[in-house]
């Protein structure tokens, strides 16, 4: 299934995430994909979800959400239609009842995403 992930053009390469938010990672925990979706950046660990938030013009300005698997309820996929060409995933955290939002452009396989956060919530 990885294969699959890196294989998508919006796709990051796990060494690039590591040179660039490596100081975001415990001592012994891997990185298994990642994605960039428009000017944030989506880090799937094999510990948590980490969703870089890129803020600002100038872009320097970065909000680092971690996300234990285990703490996620729910998500919901909606996939791409005639008119709307960008797909959604929602998460639902904790108790939270106001999910956390993202929009994929059609350079992310929506699905592998949705793959993947089954296979490392599991």
């Amino acid at each position: 299934m990885f294969g699959r992930l890196l294989g998508n053009t919006g796709a990051v390469n796990s060494d690039n995430l590591q040179r660039d938010y490596g100081r975001l990672l415990a001592d012994d925990e891997q990185v298994h994909a990642g994605f960039k979706v428009i000017r944030d950046t989506w880090i799937f660990t094999d510990r948590r979800l980490i969703l870089v938030d890129i803020q600002g013009m100038t872009r320097r300005k970065k909000e680092y959400l971690s996300i234990p698997y285990g703490k996620i309820t729910m998500y919901s996929v909606e996939t791409t239609g005639t008119f709307d060409l960008d797909a959604e995933l929602k998460l639902w955290v904790g108790s939270n009842p106001q999910p956390i939002e993202k929009k994929f452009n059609k350079s992310v396989d929506v699905y592998a995403v949705q793959a993947l956060l089954t296979q490392l919530m599991n």
